[in-house]
């Protein structure tokens, strides 16, 4: 897929893409300040998500979400504004956007450096396992329809955004690149552009399943609260689990995981795999062809570069 105009939205990944390590909890240092940049206003509000509501685990629908107005918004009334969506990695929440990972600060940088005012736009899509995986489950909720529904909606009716397919742009980082594939190869005619940071499950390679001891913890669970406590790689199980292949009828966690009793379950293992954006891109090749932009950044050195690649070259090969 080749990138074709749409810089703005380029130019906001690229501040975004430098705010660091979003998935991995580690506090950044502030960005310098640049020369000339002016205040952005920041704004909490909570987005009521139909969408969520009623799900098995009990996640809130009333999700708080961060918005980020340009310098100009206050003094050009009369001036819309194009919107860039960011979605949050596993296990962080909203607020480590702001106060760990310090956006505000950097996109004050990028607009004083010459990228054109856009409003940003930060959901807080935790859940009980600490991650809803941008995913629609019966479970956990449905986080895909939020995000490209009930959020784009919800900004346009409320902010002078230019409520375009166009204007409006898709990224994330880790589980959030996870979502921006996934959302944004159902969603091309909501967004115009994509932008992944380290997407994280653009397979199954990676993809762990509980050992013995592991499952018989899990559960030994009482509901989906008990599971706080429980190691991070586990919890990302459960998280994987909850949004991929969910269980009505299995309280009370209402999931299936991919080993009973200690032996495989391909059925559940095919589940997952059918999540996955690489299995996935064949279906939509054709709505990928309309975005103006999409753009995937990686370390070299990053767990997650070999799927990265491959996700590349599958865009590459459809032109």
């Amino acid at each position: 897929m080749r990138s074709r105009g749409r810089t703005w939205l380029l130019g906001a990944a690229l501040g975004l893409a430098s705010i660091g390590s979003a998935g991995a909890q580690v506090k950044t240092p502030a960005p310098a300040v640049v020369a000339g940049a002016k205040a952005v206003t920041v704004e909490r509000i909570t987005v009521h998500s139909p969408a969520i509501t009623g799900n098995l685990e009990g996640n809130s629908p009333d999700r708080a979400v961060i918005v980020i107005l340009p310098p100009g918004y206050r003094t050009s009334p009369g001036k819309r504004y194009p919107v860039v969506y960011a979605l949050h990695g596993y296990s962080i929440g909203v607020e480590q956007w702001i106060g760990e990972i310090h956006v505000p600060q950097t996109i004050e940088g990028a607009f004083a450096k010459g990228v054109r005012e856009m409003i940003v736009v930060l959901p807080d899509s935790k859940t009980v396992h600490n991650g809803s995986f941008y995913s629609r489950s019966v479970t956990v909720g449905d986080f895909e329809r939020f995000v490209a529904h009930d959020l784009v909606g919800y900004v346009d009716a409320h902010y002078r955004t230019i409520a375009d397919r166009r204007s409006r742009g898709l990224a994330g980082h880790s589980m959030g690149g996870y979502g921006t594939a996934r959302i944004g190869m159902k969603h091309a005619d909501i967004f115009g552009a994509l932008y992944m940071m380290s997407p994280c499950c653009l397979s199954t390679r990676a993809l762990g399943t509980p050992d013995a001891a592991v499952e018989a913890t899990i559960r030994a669970l009482k509901s989906p609260n008990d599971g706080a406590t429980l190691p991070w790689g586990v919890r990302a199980q459960l998280a994987t689990a909850a949004a991929w292949s969910p269980n009505p009828n299995a309280p009370p966690l209402y999931l299936d995981l991919p080993v009973k009793d200690g032996q495989a379950q391909p059925d559940v293992t095919a589940r997952w795999a059918a999540n996955a954006p690489l299995a996935m891109l064949d279906q939509y090749a054709g709505d990928l062809r309309r975005y103006a932009a999409i753009g995937i950044d990686v370390g070299d050195r990053d767990g997650l570069k070999d799927d990265a690649v491959k996700f590349h070259e599958a865009l590459d090969r459809y032109g």
